[in-house]
């Protein structure tokens, strides 16, 4: 596993295979999708298997779940795989709502890693290989 080291506490993202997962956190509003679209969008040119997940955001509007479709669309155009986790019933039915469920297919969790700790845990410390 390799964490790429950055000085954001909004996103933590790892690279393990040919994987590369980017956790989110904080809220996912106008100002921090201003601040991760360039970060997500060079992920998103760059990676064939990218997921995203957002378990650890506490808000999401609109402008969030844009850059979450655009990310997906981008990454499903380009034939890399799109994965989204997320396990918050305020998102989910946001997500539901909004009918981007086809495109973002969020899953509860990372059924390939459960019994790793959250790499966008503060207290937690990734391994760099």
């Amino acid at each position: 596993m390799q964490l790429i080291p950055r000085h954001d506490p909004h996103l933590v993202v790892r690279s393990t295979g040919g994987l590369t997962v980017a956790a989110l956190r904080g809220e996912l509003d106008l100002v921090l999708v201003r601040h991760l679209r360039p970060e997500l969008d060079a992920l998103v040119r760059e990676c064939d298997a990218l997921t995203v997940d957002i378990r650890r955001l506490t808000f999401c509007d609109a402008t969030g779940l844009g850059l979450l479709a655009h990310c997906a669309g981008r990454t499903r155009g380009r034939g890399a795989h799109w994965r989204l986790v997320c396990d918050q019933p305020w998102i989910l039915r946001l997500i539901r709502l909004t009918a981007l469920g086809d495109l973002l297919c969020p899953e509860p969790g990372l059924p390939d890693q459960p019994d790793q700790p959250d790499p966008s845990d503060p207290g937690v410390t990734s391994p760099v290989s």
